[in-house]
C-alpha cells in the first residue's frame, strides 16, 4: 500500500484525538444533590420549623454539665437513601448565627447495621465517611446566649461525591476501654444537651463531646462503666466536663481538638496533671480536677456504688464491634445480677435505652418483660447478667 502525505497526516490526527479523548475527566453523570426535609425526627428538643429551616427554640437558658448557661437546641433529621453506596458526601446548607450565636451541622452514615459517629460538616466540602453507605443522617445543634439570638441552618441538601476526602472516622475490632477520672453531674432539674430534663437518681453520662451525643431517649452512643466489681451501662445524653471538642475516644488523626494527645487520655487529664494547654479546658478556665465523663447521679451512687469522684474503666461501646443489645424499659434502670435469676446480687445497673455488651447467653429464671416471657439470661460481663426479657437483642452463643 502506497502512503501518501494526505494518508498519514489523517492518521496522526486520529491518533492525537484517541490520545486527548483519553485524558479528558470522565463524564459519568455525578448524582444531583438530595434535598433534606426540615423534619425531625424523635429525640429533637428545643427546635423549630420555619419553611426550610431549622431555627432554634424558644426554651429558656439551663445550666448543663459544661456549667456554660446559654439556650440550645438539636435536630436530627430525616435519614436520606442513595441508590449506591457512597465513601463520601457533601453537605450544603445556609446558615445565620447573630450576637453571639451558633449553628453545627453533622453527618452519620449507616454501616456495619449500625448508625457511625457524628461528624462535622462544612458546607460545600466533601466530608468522608467511616465506610461505604447508602444511608447518611444530617444533624443540627444550634446554641445561643440565654436571651436574643434565633440562629438557624436551612435548605439543607447532600450529595454523594468520589472526591477524596480525610481523615476518616474508624471502627476498631473492640471498642476503646481507658481508665478516666469520673464526677458526679447532679443538676437535678436542669437539661442536658440533648434536651433530657434531669431528673432525681438519673441514668445517664456526659462525655466531652457531641461527636458521641445520643438523641433523647436514644441509647445509640452508650459506655460501660466498671468499677472493680460492679458495671454500669448507660447512654451518653449530654455534653461535658469540661470540654466540648474533645472526643479522646477517638485517634489523633481523627480527633477534633488535641490532636497531640494519646488516644483515650481526656484533654482535662493532660491539663490537671502536667499543665497540658497551660493547665486550662478549651474555654480558658483552670481545670480543677482531671475528669473525662460525668456521670448521673443513679449512675454514680447506685449503679456504681461510689461515694466520691473516682477512677473507673469506661468503654466506648459504639467504636467497635461486638454483641450488642437495647436496654428495652419505659424508665429507670434494669439490675444486673451476678446469677442468672432475680435473687442473684445487683452487681451493676443498665439506664433505659443503653446498650449492653453481650459476650453469650445461658438459660436461668423464666422472666416476663417488654420482650416476652423467657428463660434466657445474656451474659453482659464476667459474672454479670440481665434477664433477656427486658432487652431486645438476637441470639448469641451459649455461655
Amino acid at each position: 500500500m502506497r502512503i501518501t502525505r494526505t494518508t498519514a497526516l489523517t492518521a496522526c490526527l486520529a491518533m492525537t484525538a484517541a490520545i486527548f479523548t483519553a485524558t479528558l475527566p470522565s463524564t459519568a453523570a455525578v448524582p444531583n444533590p438530595v434535598s433534606v426535609a426540615a423534619q425531625p425526627v424523635a429525640g429533637s428538643s428545643n427546635v423549630k420549623v420555619d419553611g426550610s429551616r431549622i431555627v432554634l427554640g424558644d426554651t429558656p437558658a439551663a445550666i448543663g454539665s459544661t456549667e456554660i448557661k446559654q439556650r440550645s437546641g438539636l435536630a436530627e433529621l430525616t435519614p436520606v437513601r442513595f441508590a449506591d453506596p457512597t465513601s463520601a458526601v457533601v453537605v450544603g446548607y445556609t446558615s445565620s448565627t447573630p450576637d453571639g450565636s451558633s449553628a453545627e451541622v453533622d453527618v452519620r452514615s449507616w454501616v456495619n447495621n449500625r448508625w457511625s459517629e457524628w461528624t462535622a460538616a462544612k458546607a460545600g466540602t466533601p466530608t468522608a465517611l467511616p465506610g461505604a453507605s447508602d444511608q447518611v443522617q444530617v444533624r443540627i445543634i444550634v446554641s445561643a446566649p440565654s436571651t436574643g439570638a434565633s440562629p438557624w441552618v436551612g435548605d439543607v441538601t447532600v450529595q454523594p461525591t468520589d472526591q477524596a476526602a480525610a481523615p476518616r472516622m474508624t471502627v476498631q475490632a473492640a471498642p476503646l476501654k481507658s481508665h478516666v477520672f469520673a464526677t458526679r453531674e447532679g443538676l437535678v432539674g436542669g437539661t442536658t444537651a440533648n434536651g433530657h430534663v434531669i431528673v432525681s437518681r438519673d441514668h445517664f453520662v456526659a462525655l466531652p463531646s457531641r461527636r458521641g451525643l445520643s438523641s433523647a431517649g436514644s441509647g445509640t452512643y452508650s459506655v460501660k462503666v466498671c468499677t472493680a466489681s460492679r458495671c454500669a451501662f448507660e447512654p451518653v445524653w449530654d455534653v461535658g466536663p469540661w470540654n466540648t471538642k474533645d472526643d479522646y475516644w477517638n485517634p489523633s488523626a481523627t480527633r477534633e481538638m488535641w490532636k497531640d494527645l494519646p488516644q483515650g487520655k481526656p484533654e482535662a487529664q493532660a491539663a490537671y496533671q502536667s499543665g497540658y494547654n497551660g493547665g486550662k479546658d478549651q474555654f480558658g478556665r483552670t481545670v480543677a480536677n482531671p475528669a473525662g465523663i460525668d456521670l448521673a447521679d443513679g449512675v454514680f451512687w447506685d449503679a456504681l456504688k461510689l461515694a466520691d469522684n473516682s477512677w473507673v474503666d469506661v468503654t466506648y461501646l459504639w467504636t467497635g464491634d461486638g454483641g450488642r443489645g437495647t436496654v428495652s424499659i419505659s424508665s429507670g434502670y434494669l439490675n444486673v445480677r451476678n446469677a442468672p435469676n432475680s435473687t442473684g446480687a445487683v452487681v451493676g445497673m443498665a439506664g433505659k435505652s443503653a446498650q449492653v455488651t453481650v459476650e453469650c447467653q445461658t438459660t436461668g429464671e423464666n422472666v416476663t418483660g417488654s420482650q416476652g416471657t423467657s428463660n434466657v439470661w445474656l451474659r453482659v460481663n464476667a459474672g454479670m447478667y440481665v434477664a433477656k426479657a427486658w432487652v431486645s437483642a438476637g441470639s448469641f452463643g451459649a455461655c
